[in-house]
């Protein structure tokens, strides 16, 4: 009943004074109407917000009947304030919009400027309509630049950083704040040195800088308990608990994030004792403690029944907590394996990414290793036999045996034969003719000396032949394996057996050397292991390394064959 009387009251009391105006049928002059603004703008101030809204309301029918624009958005906005001050948003945006249809009537851009700049807070704070909220901030700015205004200038463009960063804009919002540091400490307002610290630490852990961000946090939850500024240290305990759980400490991020929650439900106690003394709801103590005594004797008789579910709550209470444990436990388990598998997951893709470079590379080397053959062999070889025989015709016509000419022919065949060796060297012709058995059959005998000796075994034809770029592939596979075998093993032995099966071919490779730990080939340099299985695995193929230090190495390779 005591919150009905008040709320009445508040409604009815413009009614009741302007009956007076119209009683003494004359038009408020706009002093009557200024001071009864400055009076509930005062009111207002000092936290006495029933009384500031009878006499903004007051003022309002004033200016309704004066006609006066300026006025009544002025009394819409000093309403909206009070509102917005007893965390009623909806009933404020009301007002505030109400005051920016009448402001935009006039030429006070200032005016202007509060209401877009507060129905900005709404949109953005209460509503969550960013995009909305930011145009209103930026419309306050375009009236506090033609005023000139360096104050609000500041204000607004804090607010509008403020915006962008609490939805992850930070690009669109760094010029804004590159601006508010450059001229808080000339223009600002000290109040709101904790923000701007805020949203420098905000920016600093963006931008992976952890030890500014942590400053920046830190001096801003120091501003906020100082001033005594419980929304601000709110946020601040909030952004900095963000910043604590992107950086791995969770301990610190969750004792920040108590703190929020501790401060934030302070400022929604005292919001809510703001709308209590409003609404009149004031008990008198000796009716309070009546009422405890009512409660006391009334229960008295049941304390034992009371006891006695206590301690079946402490029951159900252990249980729950120990449920919630369990879940804890659970779900961490499961973050952590999940997490295991994220890690694995993007060690296989950074893998196949390695893979694929490597093979691109090594068909890159191959194509251009088969141009510059065929190059050598087709053009340069055929220009140097050429020269040659053109030499040796000229010289047997003219009966001529110059020291010189007899020097140049010389150097002719020597320049064919590198170019034939190099030619040879880059794409093996024994390979292009006579296919990949009979190559390596010939590598083998080529490689054989008193130190080491390699022997070859082939189930198949030498005359089968395969795909040109599958021979290639192949061949340059072994050959690595035989450089390996020779440079590092030590080996006085080796074995290569190739074998066709149900469309693969499988290439054994064995040698009596030194060996190497099989498990750890990837990390070993200078093998090029690594780039075997690479090529290997661009073919669809397989590859099996078995190895022991002192035991020699083992390597099978299954390969699915492309004929011709």
């Amino acid at each position: 009943m005591i919150q009905n009387r008040f709320v009445l009251l508040f409604f009815l009391s413009p009614f009741l004074f302007g009956n007076v105006l119209y009683s003494q049928n004359r038009i408020p002059s706009q002093k009557e109407i200024t001071e009864l603004t400055t009076e509930a703008t005062n009111l207002m101030k000092e936290g006495k917000f029933e009384k500031s809204l009878v006499k903004s309301r007051i003022a309002l029918k004033y200016a309704i009947i004066a006609k006066d624009d300026n006025a009544i958005a002025t009394c819409y906005n000093i309403i909206a304030a009070n509102f917005d001050e007893l965390t009623e948003p909806d009933k404020a945006f009301f007002y505030y919009q109400k005051g920016l249809i009448n402001a935009n009537r006039t030429t006070n851009n200032q005016l202007k400027n509060w209401l877009n700049n507060n129905l900005g807070n709404i949109y953005c704070f209460d509503k969550k309509q960013y995009t909305k909220g930011i145009s209103h901030y930026k419309k306050s700015l375009e009236y506090s630049t033609k005023n000139r205004d360096s104050a609000e200038i500041v204000f607004t463009k804090l607010n509008i950083t403020w915006a962008y960063f609490d939805i992850g804009r930070f690009n669109d919002g760094l010029p804004y704040l590159k601006f508010i540091n450059k001229y808080h400490d000339k223009f600002g307002n000290e109040s709101s040195n904790g923000v701007l610290n805020m949203l420098n630490g905000m920016y600093s852990s963006y931008n992976d800088e952890p030890q500014k961000a942590k400053s920046y946090f830190q001096k801003a939850i120091q501003l906020g308990i100082e001033q005594d500024f419980k929304s601000d240290l709110a946020f601040a305990y909030l952004e900095y608990s963000k910043f604590l759980l992107k950086n791995d400490d969770h301990k610190k991020a969750y004792k920040n994030l108590d703190l929020y929650n501790a401060t934030n439900a302070k400022v929604i106690d005292e919001d809510k004792r703001k709308k209590v003394n409003v609404a009149g709801i004031n008990l008198e103590l000796d009716e309070y403690k009546r009422e405890i005594d009512v409660i006391e004797t009334k229960y008295k008789t049941k304390q034992q029944i009371l006891l006695e579910q206590q301690s079946k709550n402490k029951q159900i209470s252990l249980i729950i907590i120990s449920l919630l444990i369990l879940i804890i436990i659970l779900f961490y388990f499961l973050f952590q394996n999940t997490r295991l598998k994220q890690k694995n997951k993007l060690k296989d893709i950074q893998s196949k990414i390695q893979e694929k470079i490597i093979n691109a590379s090594i068909n890159g080397q191959e194509i251009e290793r088969k141009k510059i053959a065929n190059f050598l062999h087709d053009n340069i070889s055929a220009l140097l036999s050429a020269a040659g025989l053109h030499l040796s015709v000229f010289s047997s016509k003219n009966q001529l045996e110059v020291e010189e000419i007899v020097k140049t022919k010389l150097i002719l065949r020597e320049a064919h034969d590198k170019v034939r060796d190099l030619s040879h060297e880059l794409l093996p012709s024994l390979l292009t003719r006579f296919g990949l058995c009979y190559t390596l059959n010939d590598l083998c005998e080529k490689n054989s000396n008193s130190r080491i000796n390699f022997e070859y075994s082939s189930t198949m034809k030498t005359t089968v032949r395969y795909n040109d770029d599958f021979e290639i592939k192949i061949y340059s596979i072994i050959m690595e394996l035989l450089n390996n075998i020779i440079k590092h093993s030590g080996a006085t032995n080796a074995f290569i057996g190739i074998e066709e099966k149900n469309k693969s071919l499988f290439i054994h490779v064995r040698d009596n050397g030194k060996g190497f730990d099989s498990a750890d080939y990837y990390t070993i340099e200078g093998f090029g292991l690594n780039q075997i299985k690479a090529r290997i695995n661009n073919i669809g193929g397989e590859i099996t390394i078995i190895s022991k230090v002192k035991s020699g190495t083992s390597i099978q390779i299954r390969a699915p064959i492309t004929y011709q």
